[in-house]
């Protein structure tokens, strides 16, 4: 898995509903490394920091294989990595090869996985439209929020090589499908998942909601 593309972000002013507030969705790529610091990458603007930034969401890595799929579905957007607001684009990255708490070499940083990202209504105000929350909800394509162990800078043509898989075996999309259409059947697995030491805030608070 290799990063094709690091992409840097300054806060824009955009209107939301006749108001005016600031969004660091918009990224683009940048020629130099980028670094991955504990909270935030260095340089990048992270305006709402209860969904962006901090020790779980550090670092935003999206998949460069997802983007003919959005593509096919917005082709009159001006297209260029970042477009999900992704500090990382890489390719050969598939969310289903993941589990909650695998560690991996990312260039000079060593990262976790932390939890899948979902989508709010910045991704619509990049998009033009707020119909691609749902759109990539059922895409499956959420990428990968990232927990920084070790700072370090990230390039071009680094990859990312995995370290240690976590033994509690709790899937990426196992952990993001289960937060959005989880049934009755699904209890028992939710609190499995839940007594899991690598299980994020946020995760946690969205698997229970699903439990009431």
């Amino acid at each position: 898995m290799k990063v094709v593309s690091v992409n840097i972000g300054k806060k824009q002013l955009v209107n939301w509903k006749g108001k005016e507030e600031y969004t660091g969705i918009y990224k683009y790529p940048v020629d130099t490394s980028i670094y991955l610091g504990d909270e935030d990458v260095d340089g990048d603007d992270v305006v709402d920091r209860k969904y962006h930034g901090g020790t779980y969401m550090a670092c935003y890595i999206y998949s460069a294989d997802h983007y003919s799929y959005w593509k096919e579905l917005y082709p009159d957007l001006e297209w260029d990595y970042g477009m999900f607001g992704e500090n990382i684009t890489i390719e050969g990255l598939n969310e289903k090869d993941f589990n909650l708490g695998d560690v991996y070499q990312l260039g000079g940083a060593k990262v976790q996985i932390s939890q899948p990202r979902k989508p709010c209504y910045k991704l619509g105000i990049r998009f033009g439209t707020q119909a691609i929350l749902k759109q990539y909800i059922n895409a499956d394509y959420p990428g990968i929020y990232l927990h920084v162990i070790e700072n370090g800078e990230v390039k071009v043509g680094d990859e990312l090589k995995l370290i240690q898989k976590h033994p509690d075996k709790i899937g990426l999309l196992e952990a993001y499908h289960l937060q959005y259409d989880s049934t009755e059947d699904d209890i028992d697995r939710i609190n499995e998942i839940l007594l899991s030491e690598v299980v994020t805030p946020d995760v946690r608070s969205g698997l229970l909601k699903r439990i009431g």
